[in-house]
């Protein structure tokens, strides 16, 4: 098991990163209440879609079928969903790979 922390922004975002050698796209949106993230493969076919950020529990476990081998969780200083200014102040995005 590995544990992988992300930096994040308070702004709109995309990123790549490698998870278990494979290469991953991270965009994050803020959708006016709540901020929304997808995960696309290298080449920018989405894997899942409109995945909004919360705390308190994997945001892939309904997703366990599609074999990622990785959990992701937002850890943030409250316990509160975060809002627009959250993200890179206190709101973390935790990989943890099994």
């Amino acid at each position: 098991m590995t544990i992988l922390t992300l930096g994040l922004t308070s702004d709109n975002q995309q990123f790549t990163t490698t998870i278990l050698s494979v290469v991953y796209q991270f965009k994050l949106i803020w959708r006016g209440s709540f901020w929304c993230m997808d995960i696309l493969d290298a080449q920018s076919s989405p894997i899942i879609l409109g995945l909004p950020l919360v705390t308190g529990t994997d945001l892939l476990g309904q997703y366990q079928h599609l074999g990622l081998g990785f959990s992701l969780f937002v850890q943030n200083e409250s316990g509160e969903t975060p809002q627009q200014s959250d993200l890179g102040n206190g709101t973390q995005l935790i990989i943890r790979t099994y």
